[in-house]
């Protein structure tokens, strides 16, 4: 039996509709979170009240303040550094072939903090203060993130140069990203060391990982940043998915894997520097959200790249609103639960074995 030129099986239509209304939920699952993290504080409101203030205007002088200057900030800064580091992971795991790649088991979100906290204690693009709740100011972000994008690339560097090698197995590129990851860790701490007491406690209290500090020009700067990125991994799906099949079956297609691999690490360590030069270290987010989505919509990266922005997203808002509200007043550091949550999936793959 044979198909008829331009008729499209009606299992595919069905396949595709499914992964289609999977996205199309996750987004509504997005926005309803949104609105009530952003509800959700030490003074609580009702949702009508926020959705009124967000799409209709003025309900009051205070719910203004705390939804646009203090709420809305922060619940943007999470869904765009989750969002962000999500799809770098995803894009890292296709293009390495590794399902352990991602910015934090590589190495690279260590690299970004050691060239932001260079660039903040020594070169003096942002200035410290005591208070915990706002331990650092970059007043200088292109500097900052100058130097955390090259710390990064010079961490993806060796990763892909593992990765080029005949014998670079996945296990050779996760303990390359372990020894980076430890080598940077130790320079920040060799800042550290020379640092007087209140530096000492802002560098420690950054690195945990904070998204309350992004005020709304780091929300531009990332925003424009991860949107960028986002487009292209989203025009080079078929790319990756080809790649995913063997370097030489994707060159047999006509794709340019050196220069699709290197540009998609690039992009992805600019997201990853951009991120953690506002907000700090949050690991595991672009290690977790990925393999989350796989199991949801498979791996063609035509939906894998929307499914983990949306589920990066979703994780990273979910875990700050819970940081907020769990031992309220105190605030957790909100990647305390990242970690949390990463860590025993990471020790689940490496149980489980590098296949996908």
């Amino acid at each position: 039996m044979h198909l008829e030129e331009g008729t499209i099986p009606a299992g595919y239509v069905k396949y595709i509709r499914t992964k289609i209304l999977l996205l199309l939920l996750g987004l509504v699952l997005l926005f309803i979170l949104a609105v009530l993290s952003i509800a959700t504080g030490p003074v609580s409101y009702r949702p009508v009240e926020v959705l009124r203030t967000l799409f209709m205007g003025h309900v009051s002088r205070q719910l203004d303040v705390v939804v646009f200057n203090i709420r809305l900030p922060q619940v943007l800064a999470a869904v765009l550094a989750g969002a962000g580091l999500s799809v770098a992971g995803a894009v890292m795991q296709s293009v390495l072939g590794n399902p352990l790649g991602s910015p934090f088991t590589l190495g690279i979100s260590q690299a970004a903090a050691f060239g932001a906290a260079f660039s903040v204690m020594a070169l003096g693009s942002g200035f410290m203060q005591s208070a915990a709740s706002d331990a650092i100011t970059v007043v200088r972000p292109g500097m900052t993130t100058a130097l955390a994008f090259a710390a990064a690339m010079a961490a993806t560097g060796v990763v892909i140069v593992i990765a080029r090698l005949r014998r670079g197995s996945p296990e050779v590129m996760i303990l390359a990203g372990v020894a980076m990851g430890s080598l940077c860790s130790a320079a920040t701490m060799f800042l550290q060391y020379f640092a007087d007491d209140v530096q000492l406690a802002a560098m420690v209290f950054w690195t945990f990982g904070d998204l309350s500090r992004a005020g709304w020009r780091e929300i531009g700067i990332i925003s424009l940043v991860t949107g960028f990125c986002s487009l292209y991994f989203a025009f080079n799906s078929w790319n990756y998915n080809a790649i995913d099949a063997g370097d030489e079956t994707a060159a047999g297609l006509g794709v340019n894997v050196r220069m699709v691999r290197f540009l998609g690490m690039s992009l992805a360590s600019l997201v990853t520097a951009v991120i953690i030069s506002f907000v700090g270290v949050i690991g595991f987010v672009g290690l977790v959200c990925p393999h989350m989505v796989r199991r949801l919509i498979g791996d063609d990266n035509r939906y894998l790249i929307p499914g983990s922005i949306i589920m990066g997203s979703i994780l990273l808002l979910a875990a700050d609103t819970a940081a907020r509200t769990m031992i309220a007043p105190n605030v957790l550091p909100v990647a305390i639960l990242t970690s949390f949550v990463g860590a025993p999936m990471f020790l689940y793959l490496l149980v489980r074995g590098y296949r996908r």
